[in-house]
């Protein structure tokens, strides 16, 4: 019943196109990549690894996996945060931001952690970035992964995005919902969201992203860009659902997504609403994803800016002292993160991007992680964190440099020691040419392995 409705829908809305654009279901779905922009040198290294690839159209920093037998999420680079595992329609939202180093972005729905992945390489390593995740074992998930790729200025909340927009209004330059959706893009790939597919679903799923995209436009600066992505094709989640945010925001203008891929919206899918839907853009099965829709937003410069609740402003950030165990541990491995901005909270220290405001850490939001964690300060001593190591890695003063031919690559991965060839006594980053996998002790000639168990190759 519930595929029933589906097809009977999107056959009465595409007519004789129907077959062209939603492939067979039985077919395997689109697999892909997404190179991490943080880790220098990570095309070449990719494109001579072995794994089968193509271009994907959707995105510069993308490839379609054209081998089904070989499992890139188990090979040295996945590990190393080199590439991020994405279906290749997924890749292709996010660089209709246009972010540049230096701003302020919030990915309001942002787990597992893709397209934050990719808001942080267009960072740079510069400006702010918030991935925020309402459920709390997805926010984990994000979280994990963005350590992966090493991102270094990055706030992870598990929060609802009207607590956000509460906390941060105006505050930010560029804006992604991704929203929570019906996912008929994951047909071939979930075959749990077929099964769970209803009239009822879609209607549910539409009034949430109509919630998540009025808290998105509270949380965007005047003069700034929002773009509204679901990987689904009901137009009451699509076309309709942007339509109707336009009715109500006259502030905002939709823009043309200035993309050739894929195809335009589609008028008959606006539920009613006025809108150019040529200017949104959607990828059909058919063209080599799974599905996406996407429509970019932005808001009038001459929109109220917001107000931050309470009275007066807010109360200026104390300079953190340095505690002396750390100032000792980066003067020897990371002498540039000296003078870091860090914070120590419950025996952790953390190192803060320097353009998080201290509001919002004070703002009562739900935050996960703040920045990276550089380690724990316990009885007398400083204990460095894996986190630290997948950043900044690669700039540790003392590192034992390993090859993908190197047989002690897959003997760290497995959570063994190691043999040191190129590290010194003390800690001392791992990596895999060049790219960091992890932190490890030296002592006696061998690397006693600090790789966290949960991310160990163990089959």
């Amino acid at each position: 019943m519930e595929l029933e409705y589906f097809t009977s829908r999107e056959k009465a809305l595409l007519g004789e196109r129907y077959e062209a654009l939603h492939t067979p279901l039985t077919e395997a779905p689109a697999r892909g990549l997404t190179l991490n922009g943080l880790r220098p040198g990570a095309r070449a290294a990719v494109e001579g690894c072995g794994l089968a690839l193509a271009p994907s159209p959707f995105c510069r920093e993308g490839y379609r996996l054209t081998d089904p037998s070989q499992r890139p999420g188990l090979h040295p680079y996945h590990k190393a945060g080199v590439y991020y595992l994405q279906e290749p329609s997924a890749s292709a939202p996010a660089p209709l931001l246009g972010v540049e180093p230096g701003c302020r972005v919030l990915d309001l729905c942002a787990a597992p952690g893709g397209k934050s992945s990719q808001l942080a390489s267009a960072l740079a390593g510069q400006g702010l970035l918030v991935s925020n995740e309402y459920d709390p074992a997805r926010a984990a998930v994000l979280r994990g992964n963005l350590e992966r790729m090493g991102v270094p200025n990055a706030l992870v909340l598990n929060e609802t995005p009207d607590h956000i927009a509460r906390a941060l209004p105006g505050f930010f330059d560029r804006v992604l919902v991704d929203a929570p959706c019906s996912g008929e893009g994951m047909f071939r790939k979930e075959p749990q969201a077929m099964a769970q597919h209803n009239p009822g679903l879609v209607a549910q799923c539409a009034r949430r992203g109509a919630e998540i995209l009025e808290a998105a436009a509270r949380c965007l600066a005047p003069g700034s860009r929002l773009v509204y992505s679901t990987c689904t094709f009901a137009p009451e989640e699509d076309e309709g659902q942007i339509g109707r945010f336009l009715s109500l925001h006259p502030e905002f203008r939709l823009e043309d997504c200035g993309v050739s891929f894929g195809s335009p919206g589609e008028q008959n899918r606006l539920c009613g609403y006025e809108a150019d839907a040529s200017l949104m853009r959607r990828i059909w099965p058919g063209q080599g994803g799974e599905g996406h829709f996407m429509a970019c937003l932005s808001k009038s410069p001459d929109a109220p800016a917001g107000a931050r609740p309470g009275k007066g402003r807010p109360k200026r950030e104390k300079p953190a002292r340095t505690p002396p165990l750390w100032a000792e541990f980066a003067g020897r491995y990371f002498p540039f993160l000296e003078k870091a901005r860090v914070l120590e909270a419950g025996g952790r220290l953390y190192i803060l991007p320097p353009a998080l405001p201290a509001e919002a850490l004070a703002g009562g939001l739900h935050v996960i992680r703040a920045g990276v964690l550089a380690g724990s300060l316990s009885k007398g001593r400083f204990e460095p964190d894996h986190h630290l190591f997948m950043v900044w890695g690669a700039r540790c003063q003392n590192r034992e440099e390993l090859t993908l031919d190197d047989e002690r690559t897959a003997a760290f991965l497995r959570g063994e020691e190691i043999e040191a060839k190129t590290a010194a006594a003390g800690y001392c980053g791992v990596l895999v040419d060049g790219f960091a996998l992890g932190f490890g002790k030296v002592s006696g000639g061998k690397v006693k392995n600090h790789l966290p168990k949960a991310l160990r190759n163990l089959k």
